[in-house]
């Protein structure tokens, strides 16, 4: 076996300090490396142009190699300051909110430019939806306990208490927040220290991530827009249970916060893997309710911990309303008949649409049997009839159900992250239907499957981006498509 040739310019596993030179989709910062040997490009995640960025390489190939950001050593002249905290979770919130929107609008063109094969997407492109709340946009965070802390001055890892976010490019480092990021609820986060200094005083050890041991694991906090309550979530280890007193807990939340709290729940995670939520664990409400009430288009939904729910609810509304338009352009394809709503989540767009059509019926579909419950529960609050949900896999229910895939004229699309399987995309273009509105939180599966769907007969007639997410890499497109 012929023995691998050394990469001339960089190895796997080796820190680097680089300049970032361009930015490519999904926040990657490209950076060159020069030598003798010529030039080689490293893609470092969540880095702007302009910025000197420290590295380290995770995987290399010929012609180039990607980077795990571990600090920012030198800003990039764009970026101003800016009163909060900075975290892992917002890498660009020092970079103005314009030069955001250019980065994720240029990037998202030329991906479809490049894998989906449209080369006219700029005369595609309908509009750039913006957040409502540029900072404050966030309904849920999740805040982790750790062992072990981070020394910015000597930069290194030290043993300490810790509530916050891990370290950038660590799994097993903690840091401290101190103060409003800027993300979610401020008044919360400025006392999130206090709750902290609170944990410390009983003596009970927080999660120990290489020894996976330890009580207090994570404190997840949900809010609603509509009533401004907070909702909160303890999670820790059952080993010193008896040791903490939830109700005293829960009183202490209530002073900090007052009519604000809705209800604080408990739950027990002993498992060693790096989740909030075991699935062998016991959740159980220790005061108050176990769900706040979000709205959206005038709509009502409640909210458990579990819940999926749009994590920036008042952009939700600008994306849930470019879709309904998309779909509602021609109003013909959608009153009267049966509108597919696929990878349906909670149902929410369905249930938009059925209340601005007429006589329509909404068949939703999601494998996710949780979120199909949330959506029935949800029609029903909300008093709109013609809804039916599925908890099923979508190619399957496609295949099992003849009564609803007959002259479909409308579908709508919102599947997760990885796009939609090949063979279940197949099944959805045999509907033959005259309209596709394909939502999508990752257009680079939007793009690879705008392909098959263009070689099927379709085209785009518009498409819009959504920044559901400011200060970070990730932007929602919605896509109408339209049969030749």
């Amino acid at each position: 076996m012929p023995k691998r040739e050394r990469n001339k310019f960089v190895r796997r596993g080796e820190i680097i300090d680089i300049l970032i030179e361009d930015y490519a989709f999904g926040g990657k910062g490209i950076g060159r490396i020069r030598n003798e040997h010529g030039e080689f490009v490293v893609f470092v995640p969540n880095t702007l142009p302009g910025q000197l960025v420290k590295t380290q390489i995770k995987k290399t190939s010929k012609k180039y190699a990607e980077g795990k950001l571990f600090e920012v050593l030198k800003p990039s002249e764009d970026e101003i300051d800016m009163p909060y905290q900075t975290i892992p979770g917002a890498p660009y919130i020092n970079l103005p909110i314009e030069k955001q929107h250019q980065y994720k609008k240029e990037s998202t063109l030329q991906l479809f430019k490049r894998i989906g094969k449209v080369d006219d997407i700029e005369d595609k492109f309908d509009e750039f939806v913006t957040s409502p709340n540029t900072f404050h946009y966030r309904n849920k965070m999740e805040y982790g306990f750790s062992a072990i802390g981070y020394d910015h001055d000597l930069k290194t890892d030290v043993d300490e208490f810790t509530l916050g976010f891990k370290k950038r490019g660590t799994w097993w480092c903690g840091d401290d927040l101190k103060k409003d990021s800027g993300l979610f609820d401020a008044e919360f986060e400025n006392q999130l220290k206090d709750i902290k200094a609170y944990c410390v005083e009983t003596g009970l050890a927080p999660w120990h991530p290489p020894k996976r041991e330890g009580f207090f694991r994570y404190f997840v906090v949900r809010k609603s827009f509509k009533t401004n309550q907070l909702l909160f979530n303890l999670v820790t280890t059952s080993y010193d249970l008896p040791e903490f007193d939830l109700d005293k807990f829960a009183n202490y939340l209530v002073g900090l916060f007052g009519d604000r709290v809705a209800g604080l729940l408990h739950t027990i995670n002993d498992e060693t893997g790096d989740r909030t939520i075991a699935t062998t664990g016991s959740i159980s409400l220790v005061y108050g309710d176990d769900k706040i009430v979000e709205e959206l288009l005038g709509l009502n939904f409640e909210i458990s911990m579990k819940s999926f729910f749009q994590t920036n609810p008042k952009c939700a509304e600008k994306l849930y309303t470019k879709v309904v338009d998309y779909a509602l352009e021609n109003k013909e394809a959608v009153d009267n008949t049966v509108v597919l709503d696929l990878f349906c989540g909670t149902g929410t767009i369905g249930q938009i649409i059925a209340n601005k059509s007429e006589n329509t019926k909404i068949v939703g579909v999601d494998i996710v049997a949780a979120a199909i419950e949330d959506a029935k529960e949800n029609a029903k609050r909300n008093n709109i009839e013609g809804l039916k949900f599925y908890a099923a896999d979508v190619g399957k229910f496609l295949a099992e159900h003849p009564e609803y895939t007959n002259k479909i004229r409308t579908i709508i699309l919102d599947p997760a992250r990885a796009g939609i399987a090949p063979k279940t995309l197949k099944k959805i273009i045999n509907l033959n239907a005259e309209r596709l509105v394909y939502v999508s939180c990752n257009p680079a599966t939007q793009a690879r499957d705008t392909e098959q769907l263009m070689e099927a007969g379709y085209t785009i007639n518009k498409l819009s981006l959504v920044d559901q997410f400011p200060h970070t890499a990730h932007i929602e497109t919605v896509v109408l498509f339209e049969k030749k």
